[in-house]
């Protein structure tokens, strides 16, 4: 048993902990208490969380509050974590203790062992590494910078190669005209660079929002400590930290404005995970749009070719499906789900404190990753190499009834949509049918029934 593990004593007394492990009896006791889920805190909250320890340290000895050996020692334990070293030290489950203070503890106590090993100084997890800190800020604080570094990093990166792939096989498109569709009924002409012209605005869009979201997300409440009053935390050590972290991450790191605000209400994650659920809005009717673009290939529409991929089926040789948007409508259906998650954490905010930041975190940070993956995704192996049917697209257009709708302001839309049915019915162009149903010359009847007539105007 010596040799698997060691004794260690706090408040509530004596407790195994595994003997090679940098965590302490804190983290232990979390890990016994928590054994729900097997999920952990993702990386990218923890290397932020050491982001900001790293920041505090720095600031509080520019303060005389800890010296400066100390202070280095724990920046440079802190700064390791922060670059990835270390990720199996963090054992503690999502479903946690509501204000995440066991991975601020399990934190803390890994910086304290690191900087003993590799500084050989002595460093308390309360008292130093902690200092002018408490779980209440440190946490909201970790969960806005990750969010924030994951959303400028990875998510507005890949929307943007989205974009860019959608565009170039946009203008691939230019010039073909296929049958617009509403109710997915056929409707009036359009050209295939104007229906992907909408998929461009919706990723603007979304691109904008996430933009404007992700300004207020770097105002941290570090320094509010327990209850946003800032006990026990130099009121300058905010500003000095905020200063470190933003030569750290090239962010414009702040205070927030309201630390009670910041620390009883996640309304700013919330926020951002309502532009995650309208981006997953967008990629789903994308997705979507391009299933039934590719459904066939001899009885669907068949006016667009995904890549083949893989094998479709286990029984039907020969069947490839589109498992591209496939999987991007389930990532969409993931981050819904985790919508819901995150609104009702965040409306868990009893009195001064949010008791439910770690599942916000989790959900919010997963979102970002998802929604990015599910953009490069699509871009790379369903939209690069898309091919256009350009034949089915004509051999549509050419039987489309809807045609006759150009033919309302001649000759009536009773007269029109009788046309529109008998060419239906007889399986006929509504040019040949309009030909023998009314006056016009043939000459007129081309000029008014031109699709691409019909999609500038």
């Amino acid at each position: 048993m010596s040799l698997k593990f060691r004794v260690e004593l706090d408040s509530f007394g004596e407790l195994l902990v595994p003997f090679h492990a940098l965590y302490g009896v804190q983290t232990q006791r979390a890990v016994q208490n928590f054994a729900i889920s097997g999920l952990r805190m993702p990386p990218e909250f923890i290397q932020a969380m050491a982001l900001i320890k790293a920041a505090a340290a720095e600031a509080n000895s520019a303060l005389g509050h800890l010296p400066a050996k100390r202070a280095k020692a724990i920046a440079r334990a802190a700064n390791a974590i922060a670059s990835g070293e270390y990720a199996d030290q963090f054992p503690v489950d999502v479903f946690q203790t509501g204000s995440g203070t066991s991975t601020n503890m399990n934190l803390n106590e890994v910086i304290s062992a690191l900087a003993k090993r590799q500084s050989g100084v002595t460093a308390h997890p309360n008292d130093d590494v902690n200092h002018g800190q408490s779980s209440n800020d440190v946490v909201p604080s970790s969960s806005l910078l990750a969010s924030c570094l994951v959303l400028q990093r990875v998510l507005l990166p890949s929307l943007k190669q989205l974009r860019i792939s959608i565009a170039k096989k946009a203008r691939q498109g230019r010039g073909l005209i296929k049958t617009g569709r509403t109710h997915l009924m056929d409707a009036m002409p359009i050209t295939v660079e104007q229906e992907w012209s909408a998929w461009l605005a919706q990723l603007d869009s979304a691109t904008a929002r996430l933009q404007d979201t992700g300004k207020r997300l770097l105002a941290l409440p570090l320094g509010g400590t327990a209850v946003g009053t800032g006990v026990n935390a130099d009121a300058k050590m905010t500003v000095l930290a905020c200063r470190h972290l933003s030569k750290a991450t090239g962010l414009s790191i702040r205070p927030a404005g309201n630390k009670f605000e910041s620390m009883a209400a996640q309304d700013h994650l919330v926020e951002l995970s309502g532009q995650c659920n309208a981006l997953a809005v967008t990629l789903m009717k994308i997705a979507n749009d391009l299933r039934w673009m590719n459904s066939g290939p001899l009885t669907g529409l068949a006016e667009a070719e995904l890549p083949a991929l893989q094998a479709g089926s286990s029984i039907m040789p020969g069947k490839v499906n589109p498992v591209i948007p496939e999987a991007v409508a389930m990532v969409c259906a993931q981050v819904m789900g985790n919508h819901a998650t995150i609104s009702i954490a965040g409306q868990s905010g009893s009195f001064q404190l949010n008791t439910m930041m770690p599942v916000i975190a989790y959900n919010s940070i997963q979102n970002l990753n998802l929604l990015a993956s599910a953009c490069g995704h699509l871009a790379e192996k369903a939209i690069d190499g898309l091919k256009f049917n350009k034949t089915r697209m004509q051999e549509g257009l050419a039987r489309n009834p809807m045609l006759a709708t150009a033919l309302n302001p001649v000759i009536g839309y009773e007269k029109a949509a009788q046309i529109a049915k008998r060419a239906y019915a007889e399986k006929r162009p509504v040019l040949d049918v309009a030909a023998e149903m009314t006056d016009l010359s043939l000459a007129e009847l081309k000029a008014l029934l031109d699709p691409t007539r019909l999609t500038s105007q």
